[in-house]
């Protein structure tokens, strides 16, 4: 348990281990509470009902998460499915305990999440857009939000109620911080002699996979996209001009002003403030013959802004007291102030920099006020049309006509492409995976599939090239290569097992070197994070057991240009907490409590489930 925890907790000292994520993405079961029509359904959890539309969903989330790593289909489909079931089980728990989340905790939340938010704010028509993108009506959505936040309320009170003790702490530092006295050497991948023809066609023979041509697939689609609605969209002179009121504060230059000051501080209690006054007044009269900067840098209190002459950068409003800003804000540039009193002190202040604001007109931002309202009138429709997309693309998965007419839009095709790399539409990596999913490759339409935030296809297959195995004349030498560093990690697995076994039987290691005409390297004190040696290679060191009786622990490890490294392990120190792990020892213990939390919480969640009425429907072949 304490190695899951060290390895669960590698980091924590940079930034603390985020539990729980955002649940709209976090909690896979949130796409899919929507009933799936007439058809069979795949599984059925208490008295609700998954059909295999639902399964697709899950499976499309998971495979994303996954682009560009090669999986097998069939068990990530199975692990959506498990997804699915347990997420259903979690949130029928959560009702039965009667738990809610209301309008307001909801809309808080949703107002957070980035994917909705402009400049840092929550925005109205980036909302809508991608809820329309994703065929959701503001209420569907909120009440999704809303399962999930009462989900999350299950997880969060059994993953917060982790704790850990101080024997367990001290354990894992016993881990965390051991070290361990070291000697290893390499064995180099040695040069081999060059491979037989007949070698070279076996070993062609057993790594046909190696060396085949890429699966290519064309495909057809149809393509719904915001900017072609919004061409569509009749825009008059009367709803621009009024659209421009609207938007004024995006065409907008706010003023920029630069202010230094010169800082006459008195106590808390105002002791001195008469004086500080009085100082303030005198060097305002000296500012006649005197620079600015240089009085500051004599004079003003700041002793920070003082050696850059005063200088407190761009003006921003809500920072300093209103009495501060008021003056700051009236004055013209290379204006003095009056001595400004604060809870600082008194203050002189200056305007070193001004670029007034202004206001763009109607007509210099036409062409662009135009092309944005015509996009904002269009995303109710590209909300509409995507919902409708999306059902009858499915209830005619045989053909994509259906769908050209509902858009009012021709049937496009690509070129043939990989499932690494395409052209067009196929440069999108959600595009090639679409492609060549199980469901496209049989012949069925594929799930809408979003490209930004502004276009969604549906496609289909065209033709589908399988992978082919490429002739032996044609990669001769690849497969020479390949055997040849095959016969060299043979030869140097053979030497490393044979010094191991020497080891073994009571041989140094320095003794089975110098048979060997190598050398050996020796590090005392080899913690888990030094640069000493290789990762992957120190890793490996830390894996090992420990020796026992006398005698050394070895093991045999990767080399990372294909040798071999043979490690002996002569002592191992535990390890104990560092000045600088106490400075951190909150942060540390509340990491780890964390993971005694999630560990807890998915035994609970195994429980429900395994207690839970769950009737999985056998699949047709």
């Amino acid at each position: 348990m304490l190695l899951e925890i060290r390895e669960k907790v590698q980091g924590v000292f940079a930034s603390i281990i985020l539990v729980l994520i955002c649940v709209l993405f976090g909690l896979w079961g949130i796409q899919n509470y929507l009933g799936g029509g007439k058809e069979a359904p795949v599984v059925t959890v208490g008295d609700k009902d998954f059909y295999q539309r639902d399964v697709n969903q899950a499976y499309q989330q998971f495979a994303q998460n996954l682009a560009g790593m090669k999986f097998d289909e069939d068990m990530l489909k199975k692990q959506a499915l498990e997804k699915l079931i347990r997420d259903e089980v979690l949130l029928q728990y959560a009702q039965d305990q009667n738990l809610v989340v209301t309008d307001e905790s909801a809309r808080d939340f949703i107002q957070s999440l980035e994917y909705f938010q402009k400049d840092g704010k929550f925005d109205k028509t980036q909302y809508q857009t991608l809820l329309g993108s994703q065929g959701m009506s503001s209420d569907e959505f909120v009440g999704r939000i809303k399962k999930a936040l009462i989900m999350e309320q299950v997880q969060r009170a059994i993953v917060d109620s982790g704790f850990v003790t101080k024997a367990e702490v001290d354990g894992f530092f016993k881990i965390q911080n051991q070290k361990r006295d070291v000697e290893y050497l390499t064995i180099p991948l040695a040069a081999v002699g060059a491979p037989s023809e007949e070698e070279i066609a076996a070993y062609y023979q057993q790594h046909q996979d190696a060396y085949q041509t890429d699966e290519q697939v064309s495909v057809q689609y149809v393509e719904l996209s915001l900017d072609m609605l919004a061409n569509d969209v009749d825009a008059s002179e009367e709803q621009l001009k009024a659209y421009y009121e609207e938007q004024k504060a995006q065409f907008s230059n706010p003023e920029r002003r630069k202010i230094s000051h010169i800082l006459f501080a008195f106590g808390k209690d105002n002791a001195g403030e008469e004086q500080a006054l009085q100082k303030a007044l005198k060097a305002k009269q000296e500012l006649a013959t005197k620079d600015f900067a240089g009085l500051a840098a004599e004079l003003s209190d700041d002793k920070l802004t003082a050696k850059n002459g005063g200088d407190l950068g761009l003006f921003n409003v809500g920072v300093m007291e209103k009495s501060f800003e008021d003056a700051a804000s009236q004055l013209k540039l290379g204006e003095v102030s009056a001595p400004v009193k604060s809870a600082f002190g008194y203050h002189l202040i200056k305007v070193t920099e001004l670029v007034p604001g202004e206001v763009k007109s109607y007509e210099a931002v036409k062409p662009e006020l135009t092309k944005a309202y015509k996009k904002a009138q269009a995303e109710s429709r590209f909300g509409e049309l995507g919902e409708k997309l999306s059902e009858v693309s499915y209830e005619n998965p045989g053909s994509l006509d259906a769908a050209a007419k509902l858009l009012g839009t021709e049937i496009k095709q690509t070129q043939a492409f990989t499932r690494n790399a395409g052209e067009g539409v196929a440069s999108d990596e959600k595009v090639r995976l679409a492609a060549f999913s199980e469901d496209v490759l049989k012949g069925s339409n594929s799930e809408p599939v979003e490209i930004g935030s502004d276009k969604l296809v549906v496609l289909r297959m065209q033709s589908h090239q399988p992978a082919a195995n490429k002739e032996l004349k044609d990669v001769r030498n690849d497969v020479a290569a390949a055997l040849q560093k095959q016969k060299a990690q043979d030869k140097a697995i053979e030497s490393a097992n044979k010094i191991k076994d020497e080891l073994l039987a009571g041989k140094s290691l320095a003794e089975a070197a110098q048979a060997a005409k190598l050398t050996v390297k020796k590090v005392t004190g080899l913690m888990r994070n030094t640069a000493e040696v290789e990762p992957t290679v120190n890793q490996a060191i830390f894996r090992a057991p420990k020796p026992q009786a006398n005698r050394p622990s070895v093991v045999v490890i990767d080399e990372p240009s294909g040798g071999k490294i043979v490690a002996s392990i002569q002592r191992v120190s535990e390890g104990t907490m560092t000045d600088a792990d106490k400075a951190k020892q909150a942060l540390i213990e509340k990491n780890m409590a964390t993971a005694f939390g999630k560990a807890q919480f998915e035994a609970v969640l195994n429980q429900l489930q395994a207690n839970a009425d769950v009737t999985i429907q056998a699949q047709k072949p």
